[in-house]
């Protein structure tokens, strides 16, 4: 499949449904199988990585790498990054001094004596006061590196993802202060219901009953035939919905839609 193909397939039902799944997932053990599952569709990747980096920017040092999660093909990749001090690591100068997000590529190396560097790599990185998220995607040494468009869509995309790669390192980080996380109830709302409706919240944002259903089951990859049907109404209503909860959130279309659901 050409990637230009495939860009035009994340405006599909399904790659929102893909992408809800990945939002309702943060904090969890299967958010980075998620992840990958969600771009290899576009651009092919054998492993991901999720870490979070805590630098000494006044010594230009790491003082801790944690590996937040990680999913794919192993077996012919050296070992992840280690969890400590690594002055030398090839992503250090960068990240250092960054304000904006970064994408930042490394080719494979044959005799690389850093983790993964064997690879061929697509690094995502954000800011947050001392610390970096990153988002490290892996391609095979034998395969060829990312190619401009390739790398152009992920720059795109990375609008979307770090944004959740940071929610899932906050949740994960207020989990280690809790000794026993609560038992998951599937009576519950969804987590994806729970979000939207924190995102509201936060944001001092009122929608119409009709409004929130309607982000709601477009975020899961509802259709407007589909919605229209479960509620009723003529498709052009699902439309009408759409448009004043897009109006008021601030945001254009589904797409608008998902980088607002997850803070971008």
């Amino acid at each position: 499949m050409s990637l230009t193909r495939s860009i035009g397939d994340t405006h599909s039902p399904h790659f929102y449904a893909e992408m809800g799944e990945l939002i309702s997932n943060s904090g969890h053990e299967d958010f980075a199988a998620n992840m990958l599952h969600l771009v290899d569709k576009w651009v092919p990747i054998h492993l991901v990585d999720l870490s979070e980096w805590t630098l000494d920017e006044l010594r230009d040092s790491v003082r801790e790498i944690k590996l937040l999660g990680s999913a794919g093909l192993k077996k012919d990749v050296s070992a992840p990054q280690a969890a400590h001090p690594l002055r030398d690591h090839p992503l250090l100068r960068q990240m250092l001094r960054m304000q904006d997000p970064l994408l930042i590529q490394l080719k494979a190396k044959t005799n690389s004596e850093h983790p993964r560097g064997s690879s061929h790599q697509c690094n995502l990185v954000s800011r947050q006061g001392n610390r970096r998220c990153v988002i490290s995607f892996y391609r095979l040494p034998t395969q060829q590196g990312f190619s401009l468009a390739e790398l152009s869509f992920l720059k795109c995309l990375s609008d979307t993802l770090l944004p959740l790669m940071e929610r899932h390192a906050q949740i994960l980080r207020q989990a280690s202060h809790n000794a026993i996380e609560p038992a998951h109830n599937p009576l519950e709302q969804s987590q994806l219901q729970r979000e939207f409706y924190k995102r509201l919240s936060l944001s001092d944002i009122t929608l119409s009953a009709r409004e929130q259903e309607v982000c709601l089951g477009l975020l899961t990859g509802g259709t407007v035939p589909q919605m229209a049907e479960k509620l009723s109404v003529k498709n052009s209503s699902i439309e009408t919905y759409l448009k004043r909860a897009a109006a008021k959130l601030g945001v254009s279309g589904r797409h608008g839609l998902a980088k607002w659901m997850v803070g971008a």
